[in-house]
């Protein structure tokens, strides 16, 4: 028996890179799975090589082409995942891309496309998702519902090269925070994660070096790294885990913590309007000689191992 026997997974971007990896995990804790991958040659070729994969181990999957940020799409792969297995238990969004250029330099289509496919494709799927899980548990059937968001740690740190992706995935967390607060009351748990892992689209360019596998040892950025963090969240042992973000790669897991705000400065002034000679005052006992600018990151990044 696996810890998600008769659960019904859908992945998007699942015939490559993370999405291959987790939803094969997935399917080898015993999920029946959906692939959902972009209609080209490639893509077509790869999400059925995927599902060949699965089938050959025993496990149950089915292929759904389609643009994960298109709505009519979006319902064709919430229709025939309903009509193939009959419910939807567990909703990854993965799919994504990179168009990379400065703020100054990107064009407006370089901007929309890589936030219509990260945000928009995480929107339009989440709805439909939450939707279903919501007629459910009021129609008074049996709810299990596991939301599956996928971020980067460039929110936390800045990414100068790619102003688009990291906005996006900016956007993803809050929204899918959103999604957990909504959603609990159904029983339902939405969770992001942050992975760091080597995929098409960091095994190119400045990063590849970095995320390249080792002549030897233990490859810290396999992507295969990552699936057993998606499959844990999607379990019944993690049915109390909601509206956290999670990094994770190699043999690590970090929890985000969440945001803090520091004590109010207060007018000394009293109740009135700040004067800048005030503010400057006051906000100097935070910003003094030893304050560090923002030049690298909103946080110090996480520890390398």
């Amino acid at each position: 028996m696996g810890m998600l026997d008769s659960k019904v997974a859908v992945v998007t971007g699942a015939g490559r890179g993370l999405g291959r990896e987790e939803i094969i995990d997935l399917a080898a804790h015993g999920a029946r799975v959906v692939i959902n991958e972009v209609n080209r040659p490639d893509a077509k070729a790869a999400a059925h090589e995927t599902a060949e994969l699965i089938t050959n181990a025993g496990g149950e999957a089915i292929v759904v082409l389609g643009d994960c940020a298109d709505s009519n799409d979006a319902e064709a792969l919430m229709a025939t995942t309903l009509d193939t297995y009959g419910d939807l238990n567990i909703m990854v969004n993965n799919a994504g891309f990179l168009r990379d250029k400065t703020i100054f330099g990107m064009s407006d289509d370089e901007f929309d496309s890589v936030v219509r496919v990260h945000l928009r494709g995480h929107f339009v799927n989440m709805r439909n998702a939450t939707q279903h899980w919501r007629n459910r548990a009021k129609s008074g059937e049996q709810t299990y519902g596991r939301l599956l968001s996928t971020s980067s740690e460039a929110v936390l740190y800045g990414s100068a090269g790619q102003p688009n992706y990291a906005a996006a995935k900016a956007g993803i967390i809050a929204m899918t925070l959103g999604a957990a607060q909504l959603m609990g009351r159904y029983g339902v748990t939405c969770n992001t994660i942050m992975p760091r892992a080597e995929t098409d689209m960091t095994n190119s360019g400045p990063t590849a070096a970095m995320f390249a596998a080792p002549e030897s040892g233990f490859h810290h950025f396999d992507p295969a790294n990552v699936a057993p963090l998606v499959s844990y969240l999607a379990s019944p042992d993690a049915a109390h885990i909601s509206g956290e973000v999670f990094v994770v790669w190699g043999n690590q897991v970090n929890v985000l913590q969440r945001p803090t705000v520091l004590p109010a400065h207060v007018n000394p002034d009293g109740e009135q309007k700040w004067t800048p000679q005030g503010l400057h005052a006051s906000l100097s006992s935070h910003f003094d000689a030893n304050y560090r600018s923002v030049y690298d990151g909103f946080a110090l990044p996480i520890d390398q191992g």
